[in-house]
């Protein structure tokens, strides 16, 4: 196959991903799909120790699936994992299957906390369709001013020491070897 002709099909294959895009029933799933692919190559790197956030405050109020509540106190002195997503965000739906994955491997050991704005019908249809059994908390007060975010997804890793060990604001394969390797070391810590 000649330059020309590669060319011009690989022209109108993005072409037609761009169509794709403008019509509104394709839009997310082509973006979920972009994101997923960025997600394999997105590198997670740990903050250094000298470079650490510790949390000052963990006067946090969190709103359970079931309607209790979920203080953040409870975190203290543990692995804790805090995602902030949404159901309509592409890059959010690209990485939920590396944490669901994540939080099937370690939700007996780590806690994992899922916080979104959105009402608990739209979360439950959410999770259902897609089989997701992690714990989804709704934010009733603001979260700590180490914790507050103004993009999704964003994912924290926090130690046994309330310090901020992983922050990262796009879409990660969280299920990959250095992710757990790193998950394993903090929970020898």
């Amino acid at each position: 196959m000649n330059k020309a002709l590669k060319s011009k099909i690989l022209n109108f294959i993005f072409l037609f991903i761009v169509l794709l895009m403008l019509i509104p029933q394709t839009r997310q799933q082509i973006q979920i799909i972009i994101h997923k692919a960025i997600s394999i190559f997105n590198p997670v790197d740990t903050i250094s120790k000298s470079e650490r956030i510790k949390i000052e405050s963990f006067n946090w109020k969190l709103l359970k699936e079931d309607h209790s509540y979920y203080n953040f106190e409870s975190v203290k002195s543990k692995v804790t994992v805090v995602n902030f997503w949404a159901t309509w965000c592409p890059p959010c739906i690209a990485e939920m299957p590396s944490l669901q994955k994540l939080y099937e491997s370690y939700g007996d050991k780590v806690e994992f906390l899922f916080v979104t704005s959105e009402p608990r019908d739209i979360i439950k249809a959410f999770k259902d369709d897609k089989q997701y059994t992690f714990p989804v908390y709704i934010k009733t007060t603001s979260a700590p001013k180490e914790l507050k975010t103004t993009s999704i997804p964003r994912t924290l890793v926090i130690n046994k020491k309330g310090e901020i060990i992983i922050d990262k604001s796009s879409a990660v394969d969280w299920s990959s070897e250095k992710i757990r390797n790193q998950l394993d070391e903090l929970l020898l810590e």
